[in-house]
């Protein structure tokens, strides 16, 4: 039977009850929920209710809250219409021969199997909007669940979990980087690290998680799998290092990581890992980045910091840093030795905080390089650029060690009010982050509409299957409006903005368009949405007026090969369901 580590805690506070496996002592089931609501309610505040409805996709797609959302709709909406595939991730009728997945849509692959699987039930248009509301209400439940190891007085569950929802890291990404909001995985880590189970109880444990933290976002997978080494060197190094299931678990775990990636289609590209801006090193976290409060924070003065993609996006929030300081009195009140004997955790955590860091400190902006990565080395560590994001375990992990030490210093009760009354300093202070996030999630119509409005752009589905961007690449000039166009029409298209793309495909792509413009060698079924000067004299060096159409609707220079021959009769496509309700079956 799995054990909490609490158990096994020396010392108590006064009149603090243990429950084992963290599990609420009788009368108290209904904490879990309780804590799982606190979540919800937080998320609805942030970002309000008319982000739920699965119809509705206008938040996501009139660019209050930038590029991103749109992506991820774009991603599902063509893998959810297209065939099952081998691995089921791939996602070819966005990108076409650049090579495309719905990985690097960053479209939580999780939820996109699931509702492509249910789309012969149910069809919705978004997903979400549910899970924002999910992520709110596992994180307060794990952080329940977390605390309970140490207490099973209520209070102190509760404010906890509250603390742990009212994490501006969580609610800003959260707030356009959905995906990456999903920290209840890494407060499970933490859960499995501080917990003891039959061996292959934990091996699946460990696997499961893992396989998750695959499917939903590159970034997590290695917080994850950091947490899972750590608890499995705690066990090499203690009474378990001689059972086959710990040696077993050294390749399941780490495959199981590895079969998600292949499932979501991370291995579709052959080059173009590190992405095509930004180098490990460049976004780091800088040592008073949890100190610093734009945008989030209301009291604490604004702290000079480095100017990159990821500052602003680590402040612990006022009633954190509160709990961290009382966490520190309680435990010199109180000391115990708990610590020394989880320091393979201790370990794991510190080292992910090194890996935020980086080789090159920065501290109030100022940058100083210690030494010099290998230029191997370095390729590699670009694929983990935005490496501010590992400071996470360790924060999640330090406000959890201050809750106990309150816990036990003084007095569950007591510091159960104590972390309430910090929840309410938090919240308070959050007030700018709340009103920021406010005008990126504003209200408004169930459904965007298109920007291409003139005629030209529905006749044209009645004509062709494909529309090209040319040229195209990374965010390429009219991206946006000709991919959602596609997308909502039925259309296939290499239009794209995608978290990696292979540059050597891309150029060779557009090398071979530029060379089909200017000699009219068209491609069947296909029109052409020209983004340069360039490709639009070669367009107009290759076109046959008599039979081609070349020109210009809302901003955007077309060449429709066969437009002024006679086509064969067949319907305009009819929009798709994004603009409708879900669709029962």
């Amino acid at each position: 039977m799995q054990e909490g580590i609490g158990l096994r805690m020396r010392g108590e506070a006064p009149g603090d009850r243990r429950a084992k496996d963290g599990a609420a002592a009788p009368g108290l089931h209904w904490g879990g929920p309780l804590a799982a609501a606190i979540g919800l309610a937080v998320i609805a505040w942030t970002f309000g209710l008319h982000v739920l409805p699965p119809s509705h996709t206008g938040w996501m797609l009139t660019g209050t809250i930038g590029p991103d959302p749109v992506q991820y709709w774009l991603g599902y909406t063509f893998f959810s219409r297209s065939p099952w595939t081998w691995p089921p991730g791939l996602n070819p009728d966005w990108g076409l021969e650049i090579g495309s997945s719905v990985f690097y849509s960053d479209s939580i692959p999780l939820l996109a199997f699931a509702f492509k699987a249910l789309r012969p039930i149910i069809e919705v248009s978004q997903y979400w909007g549910m899970w924002l509301f999910a992520c709110g209400a596992l994180q307060a439940f794990v952080a329940w669940r977390l605390v309970g190891l140490f207490t099973a007085h209520p209070l102190p569950r509760l404010a906890a979990a509250a603390l742990f929802a009212l994490s501006p890291t969580m609610l800003n990404r959260l707030g356009g980087h959905f995906a990456l909001g999903a920290h209840f995985l890494l407060l499970a880590g933490l859960y499995l690290c501080l917990t003891r189970a039959r061996p292959w109880l934990r091996l699946l444990q460990w696997a499961g998680l893992v396989l998750l933290a695959a499917l939903i976002h590159s970034y997590l997978l290695p917080m994850v799998a950091g947490l899972w080494a750590s608890d499995w060197l705690a066990r090499v190094v203690g009474r378990e290092r001689r059972g086959v299931p710990l040696a077993l678990e050294a390749v399941v775990a780490p495959g199981a990581g590895v079969l998600g990636l292949w499932l979501a289609g991370f291995f579709v590209l052959s080059g173009g890992y590190g992405g095509t801006w930004g180098a490990y090193g460049e976004m780091q976290l800088d040592l008073l980045a949890s100190f610093d409060p734009p945008p989030w924070g209301r009291w604490l003065p604004d702290l000079p910091g480095p100017d990159h993609w990821e500052t602003g996006h680590s402040y612990a929030g006022l009633g954190v840093l509160m709990a961290l300081l009382l966490g520190a009195i309680a435990w010199l009140r109180r000391p115990w030795p708990w610590l020394r004997a989880r320091w393979p955790l201790v370990l794991g955590v510190s080292a992910m905080l090194a890996v935020a860091i980086t080789h090159r400190v920065s501290v109030g902006g100022h940058v100083f390089e210690l030494f010099r990565l290998p230029e191997a080395v370095q390729e590699y560590a670009n694929a983990l650029r935005a490496s501010e994001r590992f400071l996470w375990p360790f924060a999640y992990a330090l406000l959890l060690a201050a809750v106990v030490a309150m816990i036990r210093g003084f007095g569950a009760r007591r510091a159960g009010v104590i972390l309430a009354l910090l929840a309410v300093v938090q919240f308070a202070d959050m007030q700018p982050g709340f009103a920021r996030l406010a005008h990126y999630f504003p209200a408004g119509p169930a459904v965007a509409p298109l920007r291409l409005q003139d005629p030209f752009w529905t006749e044209a589905t009645g004509r062709y299957d494909r529309v090209r961007l040319t040229p195209t690449g990374m965010q390429a000039k009219h991206w946006e409006e000709i991919a959602v166009y596609a997308a909502t029409f039925g259309l296939t298209t290499d239009a794209v903005y995608l978290a990696r793309l292979d540059p050597a495909k891309v150029a060779a792509l557009n090398a071979e368009i530029a060379s089909r413009l200017a000699e009219g060698r068209f491609e069947p079924d296909t029109f052409y949405a020209l983004g340069s000067e360039e490709t639009l004299a070669a367009a107009r060096r290759g076109f046959d007026p008599a039979r081609d159409l070349l020109g210009r609707f809302d901003g955007v220079w077309v060449l429709a090969p066969g437009w002024h021959l006679p086509a064969e009769p067949r319907p305009p496509v009819v929009a798709s369901r994004q603009a409708r309700a879900p669709l029962i079956r």
